[in-house]
């Protein structure tokens, strides 16, 4: 039990000296109870002082969990070949990232394996089948793309080598396309996504040569989430269930295997990219409508670990589905879907703010 304080400590020492002072009658007792009384008080006071001063030192979870300001700057890096859109990234190890399948301005899936780089982007090969909504992530051993699909989803997984040329590495439980994906340690976990016929609330975990396995189990079923790696953790933001847009913010721990809601965002919001940046995940643009367009955001949040939104900048327009990722320094974004409905070609890159 904490310290009385010290307000209240002097309103009932002051109260009891009045009512000494009635009894007693007498201005030298008085006095000298007014010298204990003021000794007490300091005491007292001391003591209530160093009670919150521990307070203090243990901040409120609010405290706690008020993460520093993240702010990005957004600037125009390059163009694709043609305008894309549900394409898969990740890391190529060497500087630069690979861009795969996706949409084009047809609505077509493309097989296509792009390099980025410096804001470049070079056709380097080609997948063994059309694609879009796959996620991809980067281990030491290589880049892995995760499902996808066409007018149907697929379960493969491809390993993607340094020349663009894609070889299978396996397959999920089932097929699963518009999955998130992210990597943590030597191990890439595949968020949510959707067989074809339901949405799935599965975190698998999937590692070259390994047997995968269902590591954690979402509160409800999930697709189009934004996610990203930090401190260890898989955060999880937004993303569809159901018909339905989500606001719902979690956050899974690979260590325990479970999942835990830490916030919301402001609003309902699904198509959008995840990227680690400073401590933060920023969650990059998307849409408001699960089913359509239109409702593409321009807005850039960042999420801190512990669930606490805040605005960190703006994309030039509104755009959804983009692919985001961070490789050599660098963090960028490509293609996208606008709010007509068209697919993009820009390349951006985000860069911290002072």
């Amino acid at each position: 039990m904490s310290s009385p304080p010290a307000g209240r400590q002097t309103e009932r020492g002051l109260s009891r000296e009045r009512a000494i002072r009635r009894r007693r009658g007498g201005a030298g007792l008085g006095l000298l109870v007014l010298v204990v009384l003021l000794v007490a008080l300091l005491s007292g006071g001391g003591s209530g002082h160093g009670t919150r001063a521990g307070a203090g030192s243990r901040p409120t979870s609010s405290a706690r969990s008020t993460p520093a300001a993240v702010h990005v700057l957004v600037s125009a890096a390059g163009t694709l070949p043609t305008a894309i859109q549900d394409a898969a990234a990740a890391p190529d190890g060497r500087g630069g990232a690979l861009l795969l399948g996706g949409l084009d301005a047809a609505e077509s899936s493309v097989a296509d394996v792009l390099r980025l780089e410096a804001g470049k982007a070079n056709r380097i090969g080609e997948l063994p089948t059309a694609l879009h909504d796959a996620c991809a992530g980067s281990l030491a051993s290589g880049v892995y793309l995760f499902g996808g699909g066409q007018s149907a989803s697929f379960s493969q997984v491809y390993a993607i080598d340094a020349a663009g040329a894609a070889t299978a590495s396996g397959s999920l439980p089932t097929p699963a396309s518009d999955v998130a994906c992210a990597t943590v340690g030597n191990v890439i976990y595949v968020v949510g996504g959707y067989t074809g016929q339901e949405p799935l609330r599965t975190i698998l975990a999937w590692q070259p040569g390994g047997a995968q396995r269902v590591a954690g189990t979402l509160p409800k079923p999930l697709r189009y989430a934004a996610v990203g790696q930090l401190g260890g953790k898989v955060i999880i933001a937004g993303g569809t269930s159901g018909e339905q847009a989500s606001r719902a913010i979690y956050s899974f721990d690979p260590a325990s295997g479970g999942v835990r809601q830490i916030g919301l965002l402001p609003a309902a919001l699904t198509h959008a990219a995840g990227l680690p940046l400073a401590g933060s995940l920023l969650v990059i643009g998307g849409r408001g409508s699960a089913t359509a367009s239109g409702t593409q955001t321009a807005s850039i949040l960042a999420v801190s670990p512990t669930g606490i939104v805040s605005s960190a900048g703006r994309l030039p327009r509104p755009a959804s589905d983009i692919a985001a990722v961070q490789s050599g320094g660098h963090l960028l974004l490509a293609g996208g879907q606008d709010a007509e409905g068209a697919p993009q070609s820009s390349i951006l890159e985000l860069s911290a703010s002072p």
